[in-house]
């Protein structure tokens, strides 16, 4: 008994220094600053507001050791590539939207959101409780070696600001629009003649002529940019984008030198910065549907006709291309079953 008492003993002043070993190894960890720079696709506005409101989120909850300087679209490379700039280490960190990415795989506009996707109610939960956002990392590393989060879940966008009005199909046929993502190709279905570009250069080319119309983002954001000014006509609803998901791209390599619990703190940041974007742009976006009118603009809604030819559109080309794509086919399926599990519940979540 006294035998197995010394040996205890023993053993236990050997774990001690290996403890505090352990605990210092943890302590350094953590007080190691990290200094990254965010490129991002945004000239200013809502969504540069909501990539700096991030970085302040990761500061504070990391107590100052994750420190990111965020810069606008362009002062750290090509706004419709931050992936690109992210991957090649010219930034540690990117904010950007996934369907710009769009020539690359077709899936990210899966989690960008697309006209036969979901609104924002229904992404917050397939991103944070069905495994939505899991998915989105799990497909991020893998096609590109890159950590991600979901940063900025927005409501639906306008559909257009327009030189023409636009309510039948028939005004969709020939009219020139500016857009991104699925809706490039969907568009085309309809009759239309899409063209993308940035944000950037959307107001120049309505301005010119170059284009008769072109979606941007909800009208809060739209607004500050002024195509109000230069297109007498909103076209709503934005059935091409029923919400918008903005994500964080981090270089794998910057992300694997983070401590584990700062690693969680900055997915806490990412959560808090996204509700904290629907609520923002949702109430911005009802003060920015009323300057539209002070300034006299035409607000115009689609007939139901066009809402059900798009959403018949919409799902064609979700099948044409996952026959073509298997993360797209996966992604989309993951989707349209948890569409069909929030539809069941619709009877008891309506009492209008």
């Amino acid at each position: 008994m006294n035998c197995r008492i010394f040996s205890l003993f023993i053993l236990s002043l050997t774990l001690i220094p290996l403890s505090a070993s352990f605990a210092q190894e943890i302590s350094q960890e953590t007080q190691t600053v990290h200094k990254w720079k965010m490129t991002t696709s945004w000239p200013g506005g809502n969504m540069l507001k909501g990539a700096q409101s991030f970085a302040d989120h990761v500061r504070h909850t990391t107590d100052g050791r994750v420190d990111i300087k965020v810069f606008p679209g362009g002062g750290l490379g090509n706004p419709l590539k931050v992936t690109e700039t992210v991957s090649n280490g010219v930034a540690e960190i990117g904010h950007t939207w996934p369907g710009y990415d769009w020539g690359k795989d077709k899936t990210v506009v899966l989690f960008g959101g697309w006209a036969g996707g979901m609104d924002a109610e229904q992404t917050f939960h397939w991103l944070y409780e069905a495994g939505g956002q899991e998915l989105h990392q799990e497909f991020r590393k893998e096609k590109f070696n890159l950590h991600v989060f979901a940063v900025g879940v927005a409501p639906t966008e306008v559909f257009l600001h327009s030189q023409k009005p636009v309510r039948t199909l028939d005004d969709l046929k020939g009219l020139k629009i500016r857009t991104t993502g699925a809706w490039l190709e969907i568009s085309k279905n309809l009759g239309a003649s899409p063209v993308t570009s940035a944000a950037s250069e959307i107001y120049q080319m309505l301005e010119r002529g170059v284009i008769d119309a072109a979606e941007g983002a909800s009208p809060s954001v739209n607004l500050p940019l002024g195509f109000h000014k230069t297109a007498p006509y909103v076209i709503i609803p934005g059935l091409h984008q029923p919400t918008t998901v903005m994500e964080v791209v981090i270089n794998q390599e910057a992300w694997d030198r983070l401590s584990k619990h700062d690693q969680l703190m900055i997915e806490i940041a990412a959560k808090l910065a996204s509700f904290e974007y629907w609520t923002h742009i949702g109430y911005d976006d009802l003060h920015a549907m009323q300057a539209f009118r002070d300034n006299k603009n035409e607000i115009i809604e689609l007939d139901d006709t066009v809402k059900a030819e798009a959403k018949h559109h919409a799902r064609e080309w979700g099948n044409k291309v996952a026959n073509e794509n298997d993360w797209f086919a996966k992604v989309l399926k993951h989707q349209r079953d948890f569409q069909t599990l929030w539809e069941s519940g619709e009877s008891y979540r309506n009492v209008r």
